[in-house]
């Protein structure tokens, strides 16, 4: 009986989830493509989004850092923003895989560029530090740097939960606060069992990252974060090896801070953080009348 409850509540699951969010031609769901926004005087900085999660959760962040003279790219993770069948295919090493590419492409014309991670995101940049001692500044949104009891759980058995329950819904509804911005939101929401054990696998990379930071961090927690208590928050910063690190907690909003009650304090402590921390990129190239000397 339970594997008959399982199985038709996976697919009554799939079935909502294929009617809200439909791809384009493209592939992609309308609202989860990925972005990219150049200036001018050469900084770039690379944003990361969360697990099921899109760059649309990102936006706000995005348009403000542009408006502040960055070339801002927010790619969109393998599986994420497409199908839940493609979500289910895609493994942790895709994920990380994509980041670093796509950290790569920014730095070849950038130079050293900071990076933001909201959830996953900030796992994911954590390690992409990790490996670059270079990067001038990291900013971490609600990183998802530990997991609880029970997710470790369902991660560890995967093979047998997944026999049971194959999707089941991951509780991001209370990630956002604002009702506005939750109807908005292009996350999938669901998740299999098999995607718990993958991100536990970001996790203990992250693990191993952490104590190896150099680089200037600032990390962004909610008090009412039902992902990462603040407990975890606090033990995984005490964790991080950055000389230089500022942990700050807000009192508004849920999970996914970049988009509800308070994001205007998550933008402004992100912009600042970097603005303190900026690594020259590669030199302009002089106008005409500079090379003439006027």
């Amino acid at each position: 009986m339970a594997l008959w409850n399982g199985r038709r509540t996976a697919r009554s699951l799939a079935a909502e989830v294929g009617q809200r969010l439909v791809p384009a031609a493209n592939g992609i769901v309308p609202g989860a493509e990925p972005i990219s926004l150049d200036a001018d005087n050469g900084r770039g900085v690379l944003l990361l989004h969360g697990f099921g999660d899109t760059p649309q959760t990102l936006h706000y962040v995005a348009e403000a850092l542009h408006a502040h003279g960055y070339t801002v790219r927010a790619p969109l993770l393998p599986g994420h923003g497409r199908s839940l069948a493609e979500f289910g295919a895609t493994r942790a090493k895709q994920w990380i895989a994509a980041a670093r590419t796509a950290y790569e492409d920014l730095t070849a014309h950038h130079g050293p560029s900071p990076v933001v991670g909201l959830s996953m995101g900030g796992a994911l940049a954590i390690i992409l530090a990790a490996e670059t001692p270079t990067m001038p500044a990291l900013a971490l949104i609600a990183p998802y740097v530990s997991m609880p009891r029970r997710a470790r759980f369902v991660a560890r058995f995967h093979p047998i939960w997944g026999v049971i329950t194959p999707y089941f819904r991951s509780g991001g509804e209370r990630s956002i606060h604002d009702e506005s911005e939750r109807a908005r939101n292009r996350g999938y929401g669901v998740l299999t069992p098999g995607l718990l054990f993958e991100l536990s696998r970001v996790v203990r990379r992250v693990q191993t990252s952490l104590p190896r930071i150099k680089s200037p961090t600032l990390v962004i927690h909610g008090l009412n974060d039902e992902r990462i208590p603040p407990d975890a928050a606090e033990r995984e910063y005490a964790r991080l090896g950055a000389p230089e690190k500022r942990l700050v907690w807000l009192d508004q909003g849920g999970h996914v801070l970049t988009v509800d009650h308070g994001r205007d304090r998550v933008i402004g402590l992100v912009v600042d953080w970097l603005a303190r921390h900026r690594a020259a990129g590669p030199p302009e190239t002089p106008t005409p009348r500079q090379r003439a000397g006027a």
